[in-house]
């Protein structure tokens, strides 16, 4: 049994290629749900359907499971969250801690040097980096040297990015990225 109110406001460790590997793409949620916490796995909620999207993105060869999220280091590609502190749902996180959130990423990616950035959730981003006109998919600007990327949330709670479509918009930063 999951203890999901002794995670709240645990934090995750990001999974990231070893300094010097190629780092492709560096996935980024808003903030871990209780039950990424108290797993200790990104997007491990059941319903979650990022790793269903990553696979049939072409991301990865075979569909992982959350508890597997270090293979992804494999294929040059990592995970961390705007906000690193978990809650229920992501609306309990302040103005304040997305944008405290959105520096902490830069300096990541200042620091690691992915080719790309993909942040799963517009909405935290336009206020984490105050562009409240983002949409969906490659933006103008960069995050430090890496191109940015807009994704859809994968949580089963966007109804409107049912997993096909959701997909799609994966698949389409995976032909950007390349190899």
């Amino acid at each position: 049994m999951v203890d999901l109110e002794a995670a709240r406001d645990a934090t995750l460790p990001d999974v990231l290629p070893a300094p010097g590997e190629p780092f492709r793409v560096l996935f980024t949620g808003i903030n871990p749900g209780l039950y990424s916490a108290a797993t200790g796995w990104h997007f491990a909620r059941p319903g979650n359907r990022f790793w269903a999207a990553l696979h049939g993105s072409g991301f990865t060869p075979t569909l992982l499971k959350p508890s597997q999220q270090q293979e992804l280091t494999r294929y040059g590609l990592g995970i961390t969250n705007v906000a690193p502190r978990a809650t229920a749902q992501a609306a309990e996180l302040s103005v304040a801690e997305l944008k405290e959130g959105g520096a902490r990423l830069l300096a990541l990616i200042e620091s690691r040097c992915p080719r790309f950035v993909a942040i799963a959730g517009v909405t935290a981003y336009r206020v984490a980096f105050g562009r409240p006109k983002a949409a969906i998919g490659p933006q103008p600007e960069t995050l430090g040297r890496a191109r940015l990327w807009i994704l859809p949330n994968p949580s089963g709670l966007n109804a409107s990015w049912q997993l096909p479509r959701l997909a799609e918009a994966f698949r389409e930063l995976n032909e950007a990225v390349g190899p």
